[in-house]
């Protein structure tokens, strides 16, 4: 059996937990070491976390909470915000990352996620694509959504495929963080074209949104505000996604 995970997304900021609305109006939302050391006690099966400032002057803190989330949370942790290469790339798995996201840079230089998946392993490969809704089908943004591109959003995920990468997070910048529900259209006709496992996030309000987007074929799926504000729990999700007869990891915490 397919086993589906849960995993929080932890969106940092200047060394800060936030969260926000369609990418924007950011709230403070607390410490993310101490809120994914929480969430791997949970019973959480993995964290991603983002840094999301363009301030390089936070880098090295990034690398640091980085470091410290893998070392007390116990999961592996996705890390991404930020990688233009190699190196960067590189830097964030010598601090601890089980794997690293990629997104704007892939588009800038189609041939990264390519050279990654050769020198690291399409395992520790995960491309992130964020699609807003265009009239007549979801188009990638890049730059932490302010720039729209002429991509495609199912057609650029069965270009990452074929390039290396082992895993695609699949954002609806329509719905994050409005609670309205993970856009399943969109997952569906993404999860026609690829095969590689597909993380959705965005949108995420009650507990059948998790038992739909499943069902629609994510085989991850995540939350950032309903888990940082208490408004349901990871063990929550896995029970509802447990009673709707999907498999969930053995680390799953139904108190």
């Amino acid at each position: 059996m397919l086993i589906r995970r849960v995993i929080p997304v932890l969106d940092v900021q200047r060394g800060r937990l936030v969260k926000g609305m369609q990418f924007g109006d950011l709230h403070d939302a607390g410490d993310p070491v101490a809120a994914g050391c929480l969430y791997g006690e949970m019973g959480a099966d993995a964290l991603i976390v983002l840094n999301i400032g363009s301030d390089p002057s936070y880098h090295d803190d990034f690398l640091d909470q980085v470091s410290r989330l893998a070392a007390c949370c116990q999961v592996p942790v996705i890390a991404g915000g930020g990688v233009k290469d190699e190196a960067s790339f590189g830097a964030l798995l010598d601090a601890g990352a089980s794997a690293v996201s990629v997104a704007s840079a892939a588009i800038r230089d189609p041939g990264l996620v390519e050279r990654l998946a050769k020198e690291f392993g399409s395992e520790q490969v995960l491309a992130a694509v964020d699609a807003r809704w265009a009239g007549t089908g979801w188009r990638v943004h890049s730059d932490g959504g302010r720039r729209i591109t002429d991509l495609d959003a199912i057609e650029w995920c069965e270009r990452l495929e074929s390039m290396g990468a082992g895993q695609i997070m699949l954002v609806s910048m329509d719905r994050d963080g409005t609670g309205a529900g993970f856009d399943t259209d969109l997952v569906r006709y993404v999860r026609e074209k690829v095969q590689i496992p597909l993380i959705v996030a965005g949108g995420a309000g009650r507990l059948e949104d998790f038992v739909e987007a499943c069902r629609a074929g994510a085989h991850a799926v995540t939350a950032a505000s309903l888990f940082h504000f208490r408004s349901l729990t990871v063990g929550e999700v896995k029970e509802a996604l447990s009673r709707e007869g999907f498999g969930v990891g053995e680390r799953a915490s139904f108190a």
